[in-house]
């Protein structure tokens, strides 16, 4: 099993495209064994501090081996809609690790 945490930066007025890209992509997770732990999207209050900007959303994913995961990258219904990923994002701090 491995965790993915992306800390997901939007390009300012792009969170429409952002929102579709994710309504297409999200579901077919599932298909290569991936889960959504918590999909959060933080307001100013949430933060106490830090050095970088405040992410968009914040996303917590499990997949059940990096292999489901390249396999989940490399599927052509989502590479259909990677446009609005480009066109929306500005950045991700992506870590990947395992439950201790």
């Amino acid at each position: 099993m491995i965790y993915i945490t992306q800390l997901i930066y939007i390009k300012a007025g792009k969170e429409q495209e952002f929102q579709e890209f994710e309504n297409h992509v999200i579901p077919l997770m599932e298909k290569y064994t991936g889960k959504i732990i918590q999909r959060i999207r933080p307001t100013v209050e949430s933060f106490v501090s830090g050095e970088e900007n405040q992410p968009y959303e914040i996303h917590f994913l499990s997949f059940d081996s990096q292999e489901k995961l390249d396999e989940y990258l490399r599927d052509d219904s989502r590479l259909q809609y990677i446009h609005l990923k480009e066109a929306s994002i500005q950045s991700t701090l992506l870590v990947k690790g395992t439950k201790i």
